[in-house]
């Protein structure tokens, strides 16, 4: 599995949508795409949203996150993550 970083910004649709339901939903249907949520805030600034999210590969994150934004309205952005100790090994080789 593989972690990836999704930041939601609502739209002004779904601000009015905004309930536990809908979360719930979203859970499953991360699932559905083979992911597992770690993690999931709240936030305050340029974004509204951070999920912390493992996924099999970047096929299946990109379709959950497709699919987030057509089921909710939130404008999702999905990037591959890394832990910092992996990302040491990984520059101590250069």
């Amino acid at each position: 599995m593989a972690t990836f970083i999704m930041c939601g910004k609502y739209s002004l649709e779904a601000l009015k949508g905004i309930k536990a339901e809908r979360t719930q939903k979203s859970v499953k249907l991360i699932e559905k795409f083979g992911g597992k949520v770690e993690a999931m805030y709240a936030v305050l600034g340029e974004q509204d949203l951070v999920f912390i999210l493992d996924f099999p590969g970047i096929e299946e994150a990109a379709k959950a996150s497709i699919a987030l934004a057509k089921t909710t309205g939130i404008a999702f952005s999905t990037s591959p993550a890394i832990s910092v100790d992996q990302f040491d090994k990984i520059t101590a080789r250069l």
